[in-house]
């Protein structure tokens, strides 16, 4: 007597784009076709597989925007979490990207309109954390700035480290950042503040630029030279000294390299 196998329809496919979005959002269903191993249904592991992700990314977010985190305490922030993975899932499998997004989705929430200074200071928090990833670039010798003749300074560009950053807004988001990082810093005042991020060994480093600072790195940063640059931030100050920023970039190992605009 020969002996029948019983055929089984075929589970129904759950395309990528179902699967990804059910895994980012415990508010959907979980797709149905999913099996386990033993062919039954993988409802059980699909949500253990959902939450540890979730998990992940919420500790990410944390690590990422910790001043945030202080400022919203932990429960806000785990709630801004899930509905920023909805928004924003990751695009990229370097966890050093994720979050690139997240000061638009600060300044774009509703119920925070009334802390404008959050946004800022995650793109701060976020300069921070890409100036640590940013590539290794030797600094050039101050030496050889300093023989230079100031025609040739002024007619010189500079080169940057790739891990320099620069943020400029009307909220005095390095007194914040500060203020939330460091025991005895002094409570934010209210202003703009621009803000020069340099890593001159491992960790990044911000300092305060003045505004008429801040000019002259931003137009150097778009190729003008030292000398062009000079001209629009004595524009905005007249009493603006070159050496202060140049210091602190020759400091913090982010200048590289030297070209002449002649």
């Amino acid at each position: 007597m020969s002996r029948c196998k019983q055929s089984h329809a075929p589970a129904a496919m759950v395309s990528q784009d179902a699967f990804a979005r059910a895994m980012r959002d415990a508010s959907l269903p979980i797709p149905l076709g999913l099996v386990d191993q033993d062919g039954g249904g993988a409802g059980r592991r699909f949500s253990v597989y959902r939450n540890n992700i979730a998990v992940s990314l919420r500790e990410a977010m944390h690590s990422a925007f910790p001043v945030i985190t202080k400022l919203l305490g932990t429960e806000n922030m785990n709630g801004l979490s899930r509905l920023f993975l909805r928004a924003h899932p990751p695009s990229s499998p370097l966890m050093m990207f994720y979050g690139a997004e997240f000061p638009s989705f600060l300044e774009e929430m509703p119920q925070l309109s009334h802390l404008g200074y959050l946004g800022d200071v995650a793109r701060l928090e976020l300069a921070l954390r890409h100036a640590y990833h940013a590539a290794d670039a030797t600094p050039i010798a101050p030496e050889i700035l300093a023989n230079l003749s100031e025609d040739a300074l002024l007619a010189s560009r500079l080169i940057f480290a790739p891990a320099l950053r620069l943020l400029q807004s009307p909220w005095p988001i390095e007194a914040i950042w500060r203020f939330n990082t460091e025991p005895q810093a002094p409570a934010p005042q209210a202003g703009a503040q621009a803000v020069l991020i340099t890593r001159p060994e491992f960790d990044p480093v911000p300092h305060l630029l003045s505004t008429a600072g801040a000019v002259w790195l931003d137009a150097m940063q778009q190729g003008a030279s030292i000398g062009a640059a000079l001209q629009r931030a004595t524009a905005t100050d007249a009493d603006f000294d070159l050496s202060l920023p140049l210091t602190l970039l020759l400091q913090g190992g982010a200048i590289t390299g030297l070209e002449s605009k002649r």
